[in-house]
């Protein structure tokens, strides 16, 4: 007969036990996602097909969501020249005053997006540098739409691009160095080929960010309007069922984008395990 005091030794808990706190870890996770699902569930359901079709149907709703994407995708692109460069070295190189870099690099999350946009006046509005060689700056055109939205939302493609880099395995990059490959090379065709999934992903997690900005953007630039914006001025001045539509429309536009990137990404993904 089995030992039962083998089977009750201390360090080996029962399988009820376990079951009981995988029951408990998932119970905690499904209420997060609900509390994620639920409000926009219930704004869906509760818009009809009438009200989005009447809400596509208005040249100043599309307008308005063509000039937030592109603001963001636009904003993206020129952060990803820049950014990944940055991310490259913070997560190659060990130098004085790395930390404080990173630090910067993550400075717009804790900054409220109302003082974000007040700061970036100094630098984009009339009575800036800028603003006084170009005659206006950048108040109330899309750059300055993208200039906010970059400003949020670039620590999510930075550190993203960064933990990809820190990925690649850095012998890969020695043994081609030892081949004779100079740095740029290496960087072109080892380092940046292997993490380009992760960069992909920041630049989605930016994107979808910039789109949702609206505390800066509302500060730069009220006109031309982007569709936060939009729905707040609805909101205000014809309540929450004409708001409500162009939210609808505005989500159903940015999940078929991003189901869109994701299904490359995974199909980049396994072409690549297959060559």
């Amino acid at each position: 007969m089995p030992d039962k005091s083998l089977q009750n030794a201390p360090g080996k808990p029962s399988i009820l036990r376990r079951w009981w706190f995988e029951l408990l870890l998932a119970g905690l996770g499904a209420c997060l996602l609900l509390f994620v699902l639920a409000p926009l569930g219930g704004m869906i359901f509760a818009t009809s097909i009438g009200e989005l079709s009447d809400a596509a149907a208005e040249h100043a709703v599309i307008q308005s969501i063509k000039i937030t994407l592109l603001a963001a995708m636009f904003a993206t692109v020129a952060s990803a020249v820049f950014g990944i460069p940055l991310a490259y070295l913070l997560a190659r190189k060990r130098f004085f005053g790395r930390s404080l870099v990173l630090a910067i690099v993550d400075l717009p999350i804790i900054i409220p997006h109302s003082a974000a946009g007040i700061a970036l006046l100094m630098v984009v509005g009339r009575n800036s540098l800028i603003g006084r060689i170009t005659g206006g700056g950048l108040v109330s055109t899309t750059a300055g739409i993208s200039v906010a939205m970059a400003f949020v939302s670039l620590p999510f493609l930075v550190n993203a691009a960064r933990e990809a880099f820190a990925a690649v395995p850095l012998r890969l990059e020695r043994v081609a160095r030892t081949l004779g490959a100079s740095p740029q090379r290496v960087f072109f065709t080892v380092s940046l080929p292997l993490a380009w999934r992760g960069i992909l992903s920041g630049m989605i997690l930016m994107w979808g960010r910039g789109i949702s900005e609206f505390g800066a953007v509302l500060i730069i630039a009220y006109h031309p309007m982007t569709t936060p914006v939009m729905v707040y001025q609805r909101f205000n001045d014809y309540g929450l069922r004409s708001a409500r539509a162009v939210a609808v429309l505005l989500i159903v536009i940015c999940v078929a984008v991003f189901i869109a990137l994701r299904l490359v990404s995974r199909l980049g993904a396994s072409e690549g395990r297959d060559a």
